[in-house]
């Protein structure tokens, strides 16, 4: 019984230090000036695409363990709002505001209640975008339950531009 109150403290200790990193992270890029980008970068060739794609990919996986974080905490609709505003762009924002008031449910889940972990794995890269696909566990055990979501987000931007099933 110890060992499961410590699993289940350490669990929310970690899911409270991914919030509250999601959080200085959000406060930390508000800050930055948006002239940073130098003349010389503006007009540099594209990077290659492994490392663009891993980057986006990388910035999927951040999207999702923050945001199943901050839905799962109490009072975390906030963050969970400001995540959304950071990660996606207003096109795919618009889409999932149309599909969760169709479906009831959140459309970045694609779920009504909140998955217990999720993977994010590199799929293909091309015309300016790359995907990935996000699987979501919603049961543990010896026959856990998955779901699977396919995530592009553009390479140009970093930003997630949509999510599909």
């Amino acid at each position: 019984m110890l060992q499961l109150l410590n699993a289940q403290a350490s669990r929310n200790r970690r899911r409270t230090g991914r919030t509250l990193l999601a959080s200085a992270l959000l406060t930390a890029v508000a800050a930055v000036p948006a002239v940073a980008a130098t003349p010389q970068a503006a007009h540099a060739p594209a990077s290659v695409r492994n490392e663009t794609s891993t980057s986006a990919h990388q910035q999927v996986a951040h999207f999702y363990g923050a945001y199943i974080d901050a839905v799962s905490a109490e009072g975390g609709g906030k963050l969970a709002t400001a995540l959304r505003t950071f990660y996606l762009t207003p096109g795919l924002r618009s889409q999932l505001k149309t599909w969760e008031q169709r479906n009831h449910a959140d459309g970045v889940l694609r779920a009504q209640n909140t998955p217990i972990a999720f993977r994010v794995t590199p799929d293909d890269s091309a015309a300016g975008h790359t995907w990935s696909t996000v699987r979501l566990t919603w049961s543990g055990g010896k026959h856990p339950t998955y779901s699977y979501l396919t995530v592009r987000s553009d390479l140009r931007t970093g930003k997630i531009s949509g999510i599909g099933e």
